[in-house]
């Protein structure tokens, strides 16, 4: 329940009911709070039991896409994407153990071929158009 809140914040609410209740009536009110939040777990507890008993093995068929939710808290976009191109392939290029050499300054490896040069067009040989680019 008190995942989200911090000591801090639960010390500022102490001190802000001391001050608004006063002294006297602070522990009454701190008991009639922790009954209260014990019953609400009670009864969370028990309609969470009747759902399972009711629904069978279904309930957790509907509890799996919230789980997924729960975790995707500590989703990191670019780790995910790599391992799906990658198929989790820690090192798909191979370039660990390779020397700094192969790295351009900007971090990404240099290219190891010179790109292939065009051959030049032979006499009569029409050059390529590409119609989609006119």
């Amino acid at each position: 329940m008190f995942d989200s809140v911090g000591w801090g914040e639960i010390l500022v609410l102490v001190v802000a009911g001391l001050f608004i209740l006063g002294p006297e009536r602070l522990p009454e009110a701190a008991s009639w709070l922790a009954k209260n939040v014990r019953k609400v777990r009670e009864f969370a507890a028990g309609a969470r039991q009747q759902l399972r008993d009711e629904m069978g093995p279904e309930f957790d068929e509907f509890r799996k896409p919230l789980e997924d939710l729960r975790q995707l808290r500590n989703f990191d976009p670019r780790r995910a994407i790599t391992n799906h191109l990658f198929d989790g392939d820690p090192d798909p290029l191979g370039l660990n153990g390779t020397s700094g050499g192969s790295m351009k300054p900007n971090g990404y490896p240099a290219p190891t071929a010179k790109p292939a040069e065009p051959k030049p067009l032979t006499s009569g040989e029409k050059p390529p158009v590409d119609p989609d680019a006119t």
